[in-house]
């Protein structure tokens, strides 16, 4: 369901470190504009988590006003969203990323296969 969502958005930046799950649109755009000196009123999603990783936020603007959705966890084994925790940076993800969060997986894994940008002029025979 938050694909549906965020199918038209190209962009998607998740806020690192946790965040108070008091704040709704208003205060979360104001933390978008102040802290990371972005528009929230582009096409873009900005999703948060709470501090014990059980739930996040996706806000993003769309034609005429805001939407702020929000995905809890359920208490069943203890489930949590693999958030880094670096309080105050902002990373844009993947959708590919994105489906790995809402899995429980890690979003930026240890080892993995790094993308080559190659052409003629740096390729090794």
């Amino acid at each position: 369901m938050l694909n549906d969502l965020l199918r038209s958005v190209p962009t998607i930046y998740i806020a690192y470190g946790a965040t108070d799950f008091r704040k709704q649109i208003h205060s979360l755009c104001n933390m978008v504009i102040n802290e990371f000196k972005m528009d929230p009123y582009k096409k873009v999603a900005f999703i948060f988590c709470n501090r014990k990783r059980t739930s996040i936020k996706i806000l993003c603007y769309d034609r005429n006003g805001f939407i702020l959705a929000q995905k809890k966890l359920l208490d069943f084994n203890q489930m949590k969203f693999k958030w880094p925790r670096n309080k105050g940076e902002l990373r844009a993800i993947t959708k590919e990323q994105l489906n790995w969060l809402l899995s429980g997986l890690e979003i930026f894994p240890k080892k993995y296969f790094e993308d080559i940008e190659i052409n003629k002029d740096n390729m090794a025979i």
